[in-house]
């Protein structure tokens, strides 16, 4: 971490003196300076606040219910039918289902799988699960999507996606921003 030395020295560059505690003229060379520790400037609580306020403001924050930033909010309830349409799905371009833990899987699990892991950054809150269960196999998963947070005017989510073949599962774990359109696009 760095701070900045907000002082202007006569010349008008930044000082980076330091203030000597302990003594009454601190520019007094009559010490010698193994004597007189240097220590940094009374100013460093507010270079700290500085920074921690600039941090608090800056691109990547949490979203909370309370707070001034508005969170990813389920826009009322999932779809009638629970279909999600075919534009929104192929915006997220596979999703994590695309991935291996989606092979062996037909087109109609993976679009199933896809259109939970939509619902789940779309409408769910952190932890709450989003499953899904194959007609014609014995596979099933289920999605789980983290906490939003914003990065610069975007949303975005971390979330997992375990997919089931019996009893063993194997899981993936991506992030997703939403766009404009409401889709949800994952990171790679």
């Amino acid at each position: 971490m760095f701070f900045i030395d907000l002082r202007v020295a006569g010349s008008g560059q930044i000082s980076d003196k330091y203030q000597h505690y302990g003594h009454e003229n601190p520019l007094d060379d009559a010490a010698p300076s193994s004597s007189r520790p240097r220590e940094p400037v009374v100013g460093m609580k507010i270079r700290v606040a500085l920074v921690s306020a600039l941090l608090a403001v800056s691109g990547c924050s949490t979203l909370s219910r309370g707070g001034p930033a508005s969170p990813v909010t389920p826009v009322s309830t999932p779809p009638a039918g629970g279909k999600v349409s075919t534009g929104i799905v192929s915006a997220m371009n596979g999703g994590l289902i695309g991935g291996s833990i989606g092979s062996g899987l037909s087109d109609a699990e993976k679009r199933k799988g896809l259109e939970a892991e939509y619902k789940a950054l779309e409408y769910n809150t952190s932890g709450q699960k989003v499953t899904w269960k194959s007609d014609s196999s014995n596979h099933s998963g289920e999605v789980v999507a983290a906490q939003p947070y914003r990065v610069g005017s975007q949303d975005c989510r971390q979330y997992t996606h375990t997919v089931f073949t019996g009893t063993s599962g194997v899981t993936a774990r991506g992030t997703a921003c939403r766009n404009a359109d409401g889709s949800w696009t994952p990171l790679t």
